[in-house]
C-alpha cells in the first residue's frame, strides 16, 4: 500500500551519468556519452514507478546509478533521506541490504559454478548475518516464497527454465528484507506466458513486505500493468512522468503519444491512429541542438531546434501532478 504521508523512500535530484570518451594516442577523454543527464524524481514506500523508453536512452544506467553499481557523475541520490551518491567501499554496506536489484537476463547474473543454495545464502554470508543452520533454513524459506520446490537448494542454475532462474533472482533480491527493488527489464527475456507469473509473483511480494520498486521496460503493456506512476525517458532525460492512468489516457508529449499508439489492442474492431517515428536514436555523445526529440518529432517547429524544454506541469484529468517537456505545451 502506498503511503503518500511519508516521506519519499527514494529521491533521486539532477542525476548525471556521463562516460568518457578516448580517443586518440593518448587516450584522453574529448568527449562524454551523457547516458544520464540530468534526471529528477521520487518514489514513495510501497510505491511502483514505471520508467519507460528506447534501447539506449539510459534507463538502466539509470537503475545502476541507484543501486551504486555505477559512482555518477554528478546529482544527489537520498534514500531515506540520507544521501548515498557519494558514499564508497564499506560505507555502502549497510544500504546494500536495503537496495537490490533484479537484471534481464536470469542465466547471466546467476554464477553457474554456484548451487542454488550457494548463491542464495551468499548475501547473508556478505553482511555477516547468522549462522549456517539459520541461513540454510532463511533460504529454504526463500524457495518457497518464490514457488520452488525444496530440491532446487542442491541444483545449479542450468537446471532451470528461464522463469525459474529468474524466481530465484527475485528470492536473492528479498533475501536481506529489502526496502526498495530496482527491476531492470525482469520479464523481458521470458516467454509471454512465464511474464505474468513473474509479474504476479512481484505484485504479492510487494503487497506482504511492502516493497517500492524502480520498474525499468520498454514493454507499455507490462509497465501498464504494474506501475502506480510512470516516467518517459528519452536520451538521458525523462520527458513525461505522471499516474499510470494519466500517462496512458492523457498523453502530452508527442514521445509518449507515439509509444502509446503503438499499443496493440485486444479487438479486431478498434482502429486506432498510429504515430510513427522515423529515424534512430541520436548519439548521446553528440545529441542535437534544442530539443532532443526534434530530428523524430512529427509536429517539429523551428524553435524546437533552437531552445531545449523544461518539465514542467501540464494539465491533468486525474487531478494530480502531471508533467512533461515540450515547447508547444508551453505555449
Amino acid at each position: 500500500m502506498i503511503d503518500q504521508n511519508s516521506p519519499p523512500i527514494l529521491e533521486v535530484n539532477n542525476l548525471k551519468m556521463h562516460f568518457p570518451v578516448k580517443e586518440g594516442i593518448l587516450l584522453r577523454a574529448s568527449k562524454f556519452n551523457k547516458a544520464v543527464d540530468g534526471v529528477s524524481f521520487h518514489i514513495q514506500p510501497g510505491e511502483t514507478l514505471g520508467l519507460v523508453g528506447e534501447s539506449g536512452c539510459g534507463k538502466s544506467t539509470l537503475g545502476r546509478c541507484i543501486a551504486r553499481l555505477y559512482e555518477p557523475t554528478e546529482g544527489n541520490i537520498k534514500f531515506e533521506g540520507n544521501n548515498i551518491s557519494q558514499l564508497k567501499g564499506r560505507a555502502l554496506l549497510p544500504y546494500r541490504k536495503h537496495i537490490q536489484m533484479i537484471f534481464q537476463d536470469p542465466m547471466e547474473s546467476l554464477n553457474s559454478r554456484h548451487t542454488v543454495g550457494d548463491i542464495l545464502e551468499e548475501p547473508f554470508i556478505i553482511q555477516n548475518i547468522g549462522d549456517r543452520a539459520s541461513r540454510q533454513k532463511r533460504v529454504m524459506e526463500l524457495l518457497e516464497i518464490v514457488g520452488l520446490p525444496a530440491r532446487s537448494i542442491s541444483r545449479y542454475p542450468f537446471e532451470f527454465s528461464g522463469g525459474q532462474r529468474q524466481r530465484i533472482c527475485v528470492a536473492r533480491a528479498i533475501a536481506l528484507n529489502p526496502k526498495l527493488i530496482i527491476c531492470d527489464e525482469p520479464v523481458s527475456a521470458l516467454d509471454v506466458s512465464i511474464q505474468s507469473q513473474i509479474l504476479n509473483l512481484l505484485n504479492d511480494l510487494q503487497k506482504e513486505f511492502n516493497l517500492s520498486y524502480l520498474f525499468i521496460a520498454h514493454d507499455l503493456a507490462v509497465v501498464k500493468h504494474i506501475s502506480d506512476r510512470i516516467a518517459i525517458m528519452y536520451l538521458g532525460k525523462i520527458v513525461e512522468s505522471g499516474l499510470g492512468q494519466e500517462i496512458y489516457h492523457n498523453p502530452q508529449h508527442p514521445y509518449t503519444k507515439s509509444l502509446m499508439s503503438a499499443i496493440p489492442v485486444p479487438d479486431p474492431h478498434h482502429k486506432s491512429e498510429r504515430q510513427l517515428i522515423t529515424g534512430d536514436v541520436p548519439s548521446a555523445i553528440n545529441p542535437p541542438a534544442g530539443c532532443a526529440f526534434h530530428p523524430r518529432c512529427p509536429v517539429v517547429q523551428d524553435k524546437c531546434k533552437q531552445k531545449a524544454p523544461t518539465l514542467r506541469e501540464v494539465p491533468s484529468k486525474e487531478g494530480d501532478a502531471h508533467e512533461a517537456s515540450c515547447l508547444l505545451l508551453e505555449d
